[in-house]
């Protein structure tokens, strides 16, 4: 591609880093005003859409047609900072809206290179050399930029410990400054930004470098895949699920790399393409895999909400599983179709799906697709049919992760859940102010039934009060469900005092840990926790561990008040 266009217009490197240090600037005041975004989304997408707005005319700035960047920056800053005042404050918030802003930025850092290349030709036209020569510059103009910032940065601190060396510390006082902080990253954001581009041949030659880098990668990420999807008929798929609950977003980031490698080998166009048989072959087993790791994704994902249901996040997961495979399935087309002489037949895929997914993400960042409501709709069925206990039930994220729908859901199985039980977990989760208290107490709820069907409670079997329940919750001594812990309560009706007890599943030769509770005005209280393991007197030990799992537990007054195991006294006294 020829390059001339962006060089020799060093105007553009003083108006870019003058543009940077103003909008920079803006954005620190409107911060300032806003003090939190929490609650003034407005403040929030003004703030996004003059960040976005600004970068997006950076990297589009050209000497013809700037009224073209000028329009593009304003739209893009726009659709991003819409996004931010549809969603409200970050503390408004569920699980779709972040995924929201992402598809948002994911639209408008595509639609830059098509627009580029339309604004080169002057007309609607995409030629592939062009789109895709601009997107990779614009990922390189992105980090080298940022290594920019990050040097003069560098240079600023130097210079303001150099001159605090010699008494004067106005240099590192302003940099504590926000407004010196904001100008000096915006202006040195937007100066690199435009040096680099009136450099072209230099950032063509990061970007050859770059891609030949990665170039050679595609051999063997591709040798890799293609093992891995012939070693599947062998073991079956059962493993991938056992190993790890991240099956899918492994998945779906080797086919990530694998469309990038890949492309770094087919390049812009049929002189650019990498000629060395390794890498090309490398390549094709790129092409040829993801599809196939695409289908094993979408099996993740059906296996996921088979078992819990849908989410957002899983129709998230969706939707990205069926974009990657109609990555695949364009690949395996174009290999269908030219064998060897694919790469010219991806290239056509390539622009054919980035426009698709441009649209895709656009439409996906608006809130004309719920997924908050069909989660929500689906988790209630779950509930009401039983195939979803109560316990099990997650209230905290239909209150706070299934947006206005999980709430509306709610508020109908507060009026007609199908059981006492449903009406009031709903009425509960209603009234919390937020999702971590919820989560907290459900978890506490957890914790206590399980203690409950767990322990043993001596002398003899008892209901326990709630509050010394929540109290041997934040004791802790049963939690250790990894050791298999055996646990007993001392407790007796009306007493005011309790002692847990608990023995380490791992370790025959440690102590009892020994909890004392007693309770006070504001409720069941920790007292202390004797019990050093492993103990250095091994026999001792193993006699306290024996008499305790034959529950001769008790609480003794004597001269002072200390717990005995096995009619050995043990710990420290009661205070």
């Amino acid at each position: 591609m020829d390059r001339t266009e962006d060089q020799d217009w060093p105007l553009r490197t003083w108006a870019l880093a003058l543009l940077g240090a103003i909008v920079a600037l803006a954005i620190h005041f409107i911060a300032d005003q806003a003090g939190h975004f929490t609650d003034k989304p407005h403040l929030l997408a003004l703030a996004t859409f003059l960040g976005i707005g600004g970068i997006a005319f950076a990297f589009t700035l050209e000497r013809e047609r700037i009224g073209w960047s000028a329009v593009f920056a304003l739209v893009a800053g726009a659709v991003v900072a819409s996004v931010i005042f549809w969603n409200g404050g970050p503390n408004d918030w569920n699980a779709s809206d972040g995924w929201r802003i992402v598809c948002a930025a994911l639209a408008v850092a595509i639609a830059a290179p098509l627009f580029q290349a339309a604004r080169a030709e002057g007309r609607w036209h995409l030629p592939y050399e062009q789109v895709h020569d601009q997107a990779w510059t614009n990922v390189i103009l992105w980090f080298a930029a940022w290594l920019f910032v990050g040097i003069v940065w560098l240079l600023a601190f130097l210079l303001g410990a150099l001159f605090a060396l010699i008494g004067i510390d106005l240099v590192e006082k302003a940099l504590r400054e926000g407004v010196v902080a904001s100008a000096l990253t915006g202006a040195s954001f937007g100066g690199a930004v435009g040096l680099l581009r009136d450099r072209g041949r230099i950032v063509g030659l990061l970007q050859r470098v770059a891609r030949a880098v990665l170039a050679v990668l595609a051999p063997v990420l591709g040798a890799g895949l293609i093992l891995f999807l012939l070693s599947l008929p062998f073991t079956g798929l059962a493993p991938l699920w056992d190993a790890t609950k991240s099956t899918t977003p492994i998945l779906l980031g080797c086919i990530v790399g694998a469309l990038i490698l890949a492309n770094a080998v087919i390049g812009d166009s049929p002189e650019d393409e990498a000629r060395h048989p390794a890498l090309r072959f490398g390549a094709m087993a790129l092409g040829v895999a993801m599809l196939p790791l695409g289908a094993i994704a979408a099996i993740s994902v059906a296996l996921r909400i088979g078992q819990y249901g849908l989410t957002p996040s899983r129709l998230w997961a969706v939707l990205f599983v069926f974009v990657a495979c109609f990555y695949g399935l364009g690949y395996w087309w174009a290999l269908a179709r030219r064998r060897l002489g694919w790469a010219g037949a991806v290239r056509g895929v390539n622009l054919a799906l980035a426009i698709g997914l441009c649209a895709l993400a656009l439409l996906l960042s608006t809130p004309l697709v719920s997924f908050g409501a069909l989660s929500a709709r689906d988790q209630v069925a779950r509930l009401q049919s039983g195939r979803t206990s109560v316990g099990q039930f997650d209230w905290a994220a239909m209150a706070f992760d299934f947006g206005p729908a999980g709430r509306r859901m709610l508020g109908r199985l507060k009026a007609q859940g199908a059981t006492a039980a449903i009406r009031r977990k709903a009425t509960t989760a209603l009234a919390a102010k937020d999702r971590w208290t919820l989560a907290g107490e459900q978890k506490q709820a957890e914790t206590r039934a399980d203690f409950v069907r767990d322990v043993t409670i001596l002398p003899k079997r008892v209901p326990l009060p709630q509050d010394l329940l929540a109290a041997v919750g934040r004791a802790g001594g049963c939690g250790a469900k990894a050791e298999r812990a055996i646990c007993f309560l001392y407790y007796r009706p009306g007493s005011d005092e309790a002692a847990l007890v608990s023995l380490s599943g791992s370790c025959d030769t440690c102590l009892p840990i020994v909890t004392a509770l007693s309770r006070r005005p504001d409720g069941w209280k920790q007292g202390y926790e004797v019990g050093q393991p492993p103990a250095t007197d091994k026999a001792r030990a193993r006699r306290l561990r024996e008499a305790a799992r034959r529950g001769e537990i008790e609480l003794r007054t004597v001269e002072r008040r200390q717990i005995f195991v096995g009619g050995e006294p043990l710990g420290d006294t009661f205070p």
